[in-house]
């Protein structure tokens, strides 16, 4: 436990912080394993529909600073190869 005051105050932030990446960083990765599970499966409307939300669901994590923007692209990019090579 830390003794020195502004130490305790970025312990609070930390945590805070954690907090809410968490929530961005999980949905987004649920929402790449759902649209991966979609396109095994081999449905494409749902495949399409789960690979939007995806795409958003990134977007949002980068833009909310959780993600990279290049590795958001990067996780879209191959997202989308996945879809276009089940047509």
């Amino acid at each position: 436990m830390a003794n020195i005051k502004s130490q305790i105050k970025r312990n609070r932030q930390n945590k805070k912080r954690r907090d809410h990446n968490r929530v961005y960083r999980g949905s987004a990765r649920t929402a790449l394993k759902k649209a991966r599970l979609a396109i095994e499966q081999g449905n494409v409307d749902d495949a399409r529909e789960a690979t939007l939300v995806a795409t958003r669901a990134l977007d949002k994590a980068a833009a909310k600073g959780v993600f990279h923007k290049n590795k958001a692209a990067r996780q879209k990019s191959r997202l989308m190869q996945r879809l276009n090579s089940m047509d």
